[in-house]
């Protein structure tokens, strides 16, 4: 079920968008505030205003179909890796270490909505409710379209 909905997310993405974008929004935890950086970017990643990496990516939505109105952007939840993870991560791009499997990558993603204080995992019931939840038509019929920086 889960990836279908991401199938189905990812779909409606690509067919709402212009182009390839090489940047990806993050959220600064400590400055709450929305920024553009590399879709390579693996987070946590050094934030707004000082050396600690404090910002996380976000994914970022629009409900009236155009991901162009910026004025009704809102982000749908935040994402990151452990310490550990992100480290065999980078090992992995480096060449440094074989890729685990993409199953096997879920238990080490973790997400949360802007307000909560806890993180989870994807692959638990609260984590998946969190990448599913916005995912829903509105009043008009319209289903939310990830936006890009």
């Amino acid at each position: 079920m889960l990836l279908g909905g991401a199938g189905l997310m990812f779909a409606r993405f690509l067919r709402q968008n212009d182009g390839v974008t090489e940047k990806t929004f993050f959220y600064d935890l400590s400055e709450k505030k929305l920024f553009a950086a590399s879709r390579e970017a693996l987070p946590p990643i050094r934030g707004l205003n000082d050396e600690v990496e404090d910002a996380v990516r976000a994914v970022v939505i629009v409900v009236n179909g155009n991901p162009r109105d910026k004025a009704n952007r809102k982000i749908a939840y935040l994402e990151k890796y452990p310490p550990e993870f992100k480290q065999q991560l980078e090992k992995v791009r480096s060449g440094e270490a074989d890729s685990l499997p993409r199953n096997a990558r879920n238990g080490f993603r973790f997400v949360k909505c802007v307000d909560d204080t806890q993180w989870h995992t994807v692959s638990s019931p609260e984590g998946e409710k969190i990448l599913t939840e916005w995912n829903v038509a509105g009043p008009d019929g319209k289903y939310p379209i990830v936006c890009t920086p």
